[in-house]
């Protein structure tokens, strides 16, 4: 059992029907006629006379009544049109502004407040660079100067002496310099290594004006590398570094 649609043929209102059903009634004109009649005008009610005749209301025992709507030939076009005119008035009128909304430009920070967080941000700045600017020149010079003697680390001891090597390299970072990576072109053993730390450290401690126990210096030979700090000299922390010598070549 299905509910079914169709058009009253006396009035052109929307009438529900049962699809078992030969006839239908139309609940605003009363008219009752057959079921397919009323299927058949809905599917093209253009070419339809609406009489609007009427008709009492069936009190018959049993008799059926659907819900309808009323439904008039020309009740889709003149919705499309009501919509065509709605839109374009829409479009020409301006809508008055809500005069209880908030505007970013209604939010704004009192002068003084301004001032005084432009003032602070300028402060802020201004403490920063003022502890900055030294530290960075202090390290700077100090890494200048020890870079200039540091060649001086290799001074031979009682106990210790160094060959003159092919090549060396020294790296010298760190806030304090406390940081050495040297490279060396031949081998040495770890007293030689021992001696080398000792006397970076001294070094420091001249140019800085008091000593202190946080150096660490990596030493690169070919072969080994050492690890020197406060604790000791230890060997082998990592894969040595295989140092290639300058070679000449011809054009």
């Amino acid at each position: 059992m299905a509910t079914k649609q169709g058009m009253c043929k006396n009035c052109g209102s929307l009438v529900m029907f049962d699809d078992r059903d030969e006839l239908c009634e139309c609940v605003f004109c009363n008219c009752v006629f057959p079921s397919a009649e009323a299927a058949k005008i809905l599917e093209n009610p253009d070419g339809y006379e609406f009489k609007n005749e009427k008709f009492e209301k069936n009190t018959e025992v049993g008799a059926k009544h659907y819900y309808s709507s009323p439904v008039l030939p020309d009740m889709v076009e003149k919705a499309v049109q009501r919509e065509k005119t709605s839109k374009t008035q829409t479009a020409e009128v301006k809508l008055k502004p809500n005069e209880f909304e908030i505007s970013p430009n209604d939010v704004k920070a009192p002068k003084k407040l301004v001032i005084g967080m432009a003032v602070g941000s300028v402060l802020v700045i201004g403490i920063i660079l003022a502890i900055a600017f030294p530290l960075y020149f202090s390290r700077k010079g100090l890494h200048d100067s020890i870079s200039a003697d540091i060649n001086s680390i290799y001074q031979a001891t009682d106990t210790v002496s160094y060959d003159s090597f092919a090549f060396k390299q020294a790296n010298v970072y760190g806030l304090s310099c406390q940081y050495v990576k040297l490279g060396l072109s031949d081998e040495i053993d770890g007293e030689q290594a021992k001696v080398l730390y000792q006397n970076y450290a001294k070094l420091r401690a001249d140019k800085r004006g008091f000593e202190s126990d946080d150096v660490e210096m990596y030493i690169y030979t070919p072969s080994t590398v050492y690890f020197a700090s406060k604790n000791g000299v230890t060997t082998d922390v990592q894969e040595a570094v295989k140092i290639l010598e300058p070679t000449e070549t011809t054009k």
